[in-house]
């Protein structure tokens, strides 16, 4: 009796311990799912100014994946691994320790600003629009703050063309800092000039238009895209995917429900994600009738498949476009 007596003492002092000390793991499950068609709160997630957007009926869903906060207790940690629907993973592949939380939550909200750049200038390319050097913000006291504005393409500096941002460094490089310059622009398709001062450079000869640039297609339009509280750069897929049914000739969807993942590149090029499991557990449960998995994450797809959820293997923009084009006809895209 004494020893069934200390047994049961150490069950329940082991199971105590195991509610309440954290070991270094963290519970990855299916997060919240977006349509990049919709809105949020009111608001569009892809928002066009300079033209109509397309009237469209289906969806182009984008899928995510939550995180608890760090120090999951022993028993929580062993509850995870038998649930198909949660990730138990190691502290440290979330969130680095050499970064804050909110640090590793900045990084990861830059990166999903990345692939929202990345995204329009694919959807942009695949529409044909010709790059361009385009202003991407303003900088601090910038000369060119009431002149220029973001989205606004730059042709010429002083009548000299500047196709590229090669080029344009190369122009301003041979005007001394403090001089008056006319800049030719295009915004929203139409084109306009702007008298700017420009401001010396500190590192070289030359002038300064206070200007942060990028080079993209360039569209008589300008595209907006706002989702907040979703970081990483695994939504650049589904976010180019959404332009293009906004604004291009095609109806993608057909009045279909489609969620996906996946990066992409300024080239169209679809990369592999973290969590692809558990999105596809999140596309489930909206009742998607298709899934864009990336290439890359076949493997891991195939090892915990959803019922019903038909699979599309995409290495490329290209490669959706047509999985997209099978659904509307019919047809069975290519799988996993």
């Amino acid at each position: 009796m004494a020893v069934l007596s200390v047994g049961v003492v150490l069950l329940v002092v082991f199971g105590v311990l195991g509610a309440a000390v954290p070991v270094p793991y963290v519970a990855q499950v299916p997060g919240p799912t977006f349509n990049t068609l919709g809105e949020i709160d009111g608001e569009p997630i892809i928002s066009i100014e300079g033209r109509d957007r397309n009237d469209v009926d289906g969806e182009l869903t984008l899928t995510t994946v939550g995180v608890s906060r760090a120090g999951l207790s022993l028993v929580e940690a062993v509850q995870g691994w038998f649930d198909s629907e949660v990730s138990v993973v190691p502290e440290e592949t979330v969130y680095p320790p050499d970064r804050t939380e909110e640090e590793t939550r900045e990084a990861n909200r830059q990166a999903f600003l990345t692939s929202e750049e990345a995204a329009e200038s694919a959807a942009l390319a695949q529409l044909g629009y010709p790059v361009k050097v385009v202003v991407r913000g303003l900088g601090e006291d910038s000369p060119s703050e009431g002149r220029l504005e973001e989205g606004d393409a730059i042709d010429t500096v002083e009548g000299r063309p500047t196709p590229d941002a090669s080029t344009l460094d190369d122009v301003l490089a041979s005007i001394p800092g403090g001089t008056a310059v006319t800049v030719g622009y295009t915004r929203l398709g139409e084109p306009g000039t702007a008298q700017v001062t420009t401001r010396p450079a500190e590192e070289r000869d030359g002038s300064l238009l206070g200007l942060l640039i990028r080079e993209q297609p360039s569209a008589p339009f300008d595209v907006d895209i706002r989702v907040e509280d979703v970081g990483g750069p695994s939504a650049g897929l589904m976010l180019t995917l959404g332009i293009l049914d906004l604004v291009g000739d095609t109806d993608l969807t057909g009045g279909a429900l489609v969620a996906g993942t996946g990066t992409i590149d300024p080239e169209g090029q679809v990369g592999p994600i973290g969590g692809i499991q558990l999105k596809m557990v999140a596309a489930a449960d909206i009742g998607a009738e298709l899934f864009l998995v990336p290439a890359d994450n076949c493997a891991d797809a195939l090892g915990a498949p959803q019922p019903d959820l038909l699979m599309a293997r995409v290495a490329t923009l290209d490669d959706a476009l047509e999985a997209l084009a099978d659904v509307r006809a019919g047809r069975t895209p290519e799988p996993c």
